[in-house]
């Protein structure tokens, strides 16, 4: 009966994965998709162009025009790459920072904003040359000084795409690292005669979307095919394969990491009604739907790992993801060793949440493919480092999670002393891992700064939060040891030691941003929205710990009070 319920979980995870879920259905502009440009140190898709333009300018890979359509990533970059819209006047361009917009007169409610509003804007440009000034003399930057650095390079990719004759779409003759050239520049690299008949066909689409956009996509497909197959047979040993150009198609369309969180979620609320229902085929049910999600998030790897030829930990959308992946995949291994039920339920939400904000915040969590910094590129170090490091923030999220299950139960069931101590052990055990893996992924990236910067340890803010991290979880757990805390001193230990695992991995690349871990900082960061959830997170320990110590026990009152 398990066995059944769990293929029955595993059959349901699978049906799942059919679901849409933004897929984009055929529209027979394949070979379009699958266009291969050269961009950013790399031979990708038209299709990835279109996703990672559109979203690093708007924030978000769709966009809905004036008269109320709403249109994909490529629809929306065809017709800033043919020019037929005015992109002057689209409120296109993402400004997220409160603070910049107030100190410059934006509308602090807008998000989006048009090119010749920014443009026009003395105030941001007089904050642009102020920040130019400062990098070239090497000075600090403000926050707002770096985000109206991120508004100018927003600007400047939209001016670029739009009427891009540039695009480097025609490949080099015989040179696989040659420079490839755009349509306006292919004589460069080849004869005129042989030149003119693509220029022709882009001539034709361009007129084709100007004439009925939409509604002539026959025909801009037709001419697609022939584009494509006039370009790669210009050079067949250049032109990269079409099994990677439609693979990567196919990874931007299939969306893993959204299928991966619903799974998540799914089981999580079959995990839940199983332990309040006590139903053996619940549990297996979740259990095959956790199992599904897991399969479908390694897909995903496998998938980005083959795109990008390294491990998927470089910069702070792949180890957010990472992190998700690796509560799932600790919790579940855990799972199958104590078949508790608390590991999965623990685990689910907080897989759930990285993988919400990995998939929502492309402005924030940039998902483009880009060519390593040269301290990166050593893909032995790279394969070990910082896998261990994020594995380890894994553990200590799980910890989190097993500690808010903890506290739950000590607000509304106190008196289930079993229960709370199973979840103590559980907890502790957790921490054990995190700790053994932040400590030798500590140990490795020495070995790393040695060979890379030659020296073990140079007192880096990324270094030195780690370390922080480090002592953080190792008082509790010598102070359980030795008996200075309890089951109860645990849980409150594992909620708040992750405050510094979040400022070691957000706080100094979003917040900080300085050292000479300089290749995982980033702008756009919800300071505020980050500070909001740890104050209320802290309310709720400082709540338990207040009941648990008998604070907001009422006192029982006597006759005489009741007169």
């Amino acid at each position: 009966m398990k066995l059944i319920t769990f293929l029955i979980g595993l059959v349901l995870g699978g049906l799942l994965l059919i679901v849409p879920l933004n897929q984009s259905s055929p529209d027979g502009l394949e070979s379009l998709r699958s266009l291969a440009v050269q961009l950013d140190g790399r031979k990708k898709p038209l299709d990835t162009v279109a996703q990672e333009t559109v979203a690093k300018i708007h924030g978000s890979t769709t966009y809905r025009f004036a008269e109320g359509d709403r249109a994909d990533a490529l629809s929306t970059y065809l017709t800033m790459w043919f020019n037929t819209r005015n992109w002057n006047e689209e409120p296109f361009v993402l400004v997220s920072y409160r603070p910049l917009k107030a100190a410059v007169g934006l509308d602090v409610d807008r998000k989006q904003f048009t090119f010749r509003e920014l443009m026009s804007n003395s105030e941001l440009g007089a904050l642009v040359g102020q920040a130019h000034e400062k990098e070239l003399n090497e000075v600090e930057l403000s926050r707002n000084e770096t985000e109206a650095l991120t508004v100018e390079s927003r600007l400047n990719l939209l001016f670029q795409a739009v009427g891009d004759n540039n695009l480097p779409i025609v490949p080099h003759p015989d040179d696989i690292k040659g420079k490839w050239a755009g349509l306006n520049e292919a004589t460069a690299l080849y004869a005129p005669e042989t030149a003119a008949p693509l220029m022709a066909n882009f001539a034709m689409m361009q007129q084709t979307v100007l004439q009925g956009g939409t509604t002539h996509l026959s025909m801009i497909a037709s001419l697609a095919d022939e584009l494509r197959s006039a370009l790669q047979q210009l050079s067949p040993k250049i032109y990269p394969a079409a099994a990677g150009l439609n693979r990567e198609v196919h990874f931007n369309h299939f969306h893993p990491f959204a299928k991966a969180w619903w799974l998540y979620a799914i089981a999580f609320i079959a995990m839940l009604l199983s332990q309040w229902i006590k139903r053996d085929h619940l549990y297996w049910a979740a259990m095959g739907l956790f199992t599904t999600g897991l399969a479908v998030q390694s897909y995903g790897f496998w998938l980005r790992m083959q795109i990008a030829d390294r491990p998927p930990v470089t910069n702070m959308y792949e180890s957010v993801v990472w992190v998700g992946f690796g509560i799932a995949a600790i919790a579940f291994l855990l799972e199958l060793l104590s078949r508790n039920r608390y590991y999965v339920l623990a685990a689910a939400p907080l897989a759930v949440v990285c993988l919400v904000l990995a998939d929502s915040l492309p402005a924030v969590l940039d998902p483009s493919i880009a060519p390593l910094v040269p301290v990166l590129r050593d893909n032995f170090w790279l394969s070990i480092h910082v896998p261990t490091i994020t594995l380890s923030y894994a553990s200590f999220a799980l910890a989190l999670g097993i500690g808010h299950v903890a506290l739950f139960n000590y607000l509304l069931t106190p008196q289930a002393s079993q229960r709370l101590k199973l979840l103590s052990q559980l907890n502790y055990r957790v921490l054990q891992v995190g700790v053994l893996l932040l400590t030798t992924g500590i140990i490795l990236g020495g070995i790393w700064a040695h060979f890379s910067w030659g020296r073990f340890w140079g007192w880096d803010p990324k270094e030195t939060w780690a370390l922080i991290a480090l002592l953080c979880y190792l008082a509790p757990l010598h102070g359980r040891l030795v008996g200075w805390i309890g089951d109860f001193g645990v849980h409150i230990a594992s909620i708040v030691s992750f405050n510094a695992v979040l400022m070691a991995w957000y706080g100094v690349n979003f917040v900080l941003g300085t050292g000479l871990h300089s290749y995982g900082f980033g702008s756009g960061g919800s300071d505020l929205l980050i500070a909001s959830v740890v104050g209320l997170d802290l309310l709720l320990v400082l709540t338990t710990v207040a009941r648990h110590s008998g604070w907001l026990k009422r006192q029982a009152l006597t006759p005489a009070d009741n007169l």
